[in-house]
């Protein structure tokens, strides 16, 4: 295998898993094990035992870069993250006993689902207003994407500020959807009940982790977004960190059991790093209903990638 197989190529598509895993919240293991599985010729086993040791340090580089933007809930992602944790070993187990084409099936199968389910959000969400149209129309469209959380705290400084001051704020909402970074929302006040709920949603995701060797991303954020209301542009960064932390155990076990290929890792890990970063700052640019579609039309290529590939038809 020549250099530009064995370290630039995989490099220059950790890039673009960087900038998925920071724009998103995923670990990037849904486009990782495509390429393993494609352009690596690894087994099923393999890639996704070394999918799951390259997410760890792509998810640390965006963390860093949703922490400082404050693009991210770090309690609610310490509560999915520690969650997914004590489910991912089982993950890890249930791979090794199960055979490769069930493995990729499975993961086809629940990334699909996902995807469908972002979809369904996205159609939902209203689409930004052109510039110059009305400006109730921008406030309407913001405050229907928006959780009932956030929607509701913005209805609170507009009703008292009056007539004069509405066209003003509305022109302002018109705009901000054509030009700058969107506000970064404020930090959600979560209840002990939610944090539980997002300790239930880590356990699934760190099976699914551990099983198919991805972060989990893809089960985490639709499942902030439709269970705790968190936005997708502060679900992001709270899913890497969960994603940070869950896929530890099952990066040991699978190291344990020599199912990774360093080399691989590390070749995509250059790329991915630097990629995260520019992810992640991207959040704040990309409006909500995009961000979704976005999330929605990766997880479906990369479900039917590894269909595809498992059943012979890419080659």
């Amino acid at each position: 295998m020549g250099v530009f197989a064995a370290f630039i190529a995989p490099a220059l598509a950790g890039v673009f898993v960087g900038v998925m895993s920071g724009l998103l919240g995923v670990g990037g293991g849904t486009i990782m094990v495509p390429i393993f599985r494609l352009a690596f010729g690894m087994s099923p086993l393999a890639s996704t035992a070394t999918s799951l040791f390259a997410i760890i340090p792509t998810s640390i580089s965006g963390v860093v870069a949703h922490t400082h933007a404050k693009t991210c809930v770090p309690k609610l992602g310490l509560a999915l993250g520690v969650g997914g944790a004590v489910m991912s070993p089982m993950g890890v187990w249930l791979a090794s006993v199960s055979p490769g084409w069930l493995v990729i099936c499975v993961a086809a199968m629940v990334i699909g689902f996902s995807a469908f389910k972002m979809f369904k959000k996205a159609v939902k969400c209203a689409p930004a207003p052109r510039a110059g149209r009305a400006g109730s129309n921008a406030q309407a469209a913001s405050a229907k994407c928006a959780p009932a959380q956030f929607a509701a705290a913005k209805d609170v400084p507009a009703q008292a500020a009056g007539s004069s001051n509405v066209a003003s704020s509305s022109q302002g909402a018109a705009s901000a959807y054509t030009s700058g970074p969107k506000p970064v929302p404020d930090q959600p006040v979560l209840s002990r009940k939610q944090y539980l709920q997002g300790a239930c949603i880590g356990l699934i995701a760190g099976l699914a982790s551990g099983y198919v060797g991805v972060g989990g991303g893809f089960i985490m954020v639709p499942l902030m977004l439709a269970v705790l209301d968190i936005p997708m542009s502060l679900a992001s960064g709270t899913s890497l960190i969960a994603i940070m932390i869950l896929a530890i155990p099952g990066v040991i076990e699978q190291g344990l059991l020599g199912n990774i290929d360093y080399l691989a890792g590390i070749a995509i890990v250059i790329g991915s790093i630097p990629g995260a970063l520019v992810g992640a700052r991207l959040v704040r640019v990309v409006p909500e209903r995009q961000l979704r579609f976005i999330f929605g039309g990766f997880l479906l290529v990369a479900a039917v990638m590894l269909m595809l590939n498992e059943f012979g038809i890419l080659g």
